[in-house]
């Protein structure tokens, strides 16, 4: 059973934790994220999930497993929903995992969205056109920002 844990500030290092295997995979696509001189990658800000009421932050757990996070960042002022940062440990996907808790926030959150992968992570990409195809049937919108950037727009209701 997949579930999503929301993540209190008191839980902060655990997140940084996972996050460093996140941006391990992340750096074959950002050449430029390079390990501090301590041996690791420097940590996310992540005051925002602590202290804005539209910032959330869930742990994804396979049974009571720590499998990934999902940053997500509620639309505000008409805005819609995006997912800023979302990881599955490698040795999970391609097991449903991460679709599931994908389409549980989509549940969770209801209204416009807008999910981003940068240009060149074609895994990313492939992942979120799937689950969102899935998700809304076809229903959606997707484009290429100036940066080329994949962009994927929809309504969950």
């Amino acid at each position: 059973m997949i579930t999503l844990e929301k993540i209190t500030e008191s839980e902060e290092q655990t997140l940084h934790n996972l996050m460093q295997f996140y941006i391990y995979e992340f750096s074959n696509y950002i050449p430029a994220i390079k390990l501090e001189d301590n041996g690791s990658f420097k940590p996310f800000e992540l005051n925002q999930y602590w202290q804005q009421e539209h910032y959330h932050a869930y742990f994804i757990k396979a049974e009571s497993e720590l499998i990934g996070f999902a940053l997500v960042e509620e639309g505000t002022n008409g805005e819609p929903h995006s997912i800023n940062e979302f990881f599955v440990m490698k040795k999970y996907s391609g097991k449903g995992h991460g679709a599931i808790a994908a389409m549980t926030l989509f549940d969770e959150y209801k209204g416009k969205w807008k999910i981003t992968q940068i240009s060149n992570n074609y895994p990313a990409q492939a992942f979120w056109r799937k689950v969102i195809y899935v998700y809304t049937n076809g229903d959606y919108r997707e484009y290429y920002d100036e940066r080329r950037c994949s962009i994927q727009e929809f309504i969950s209701e």
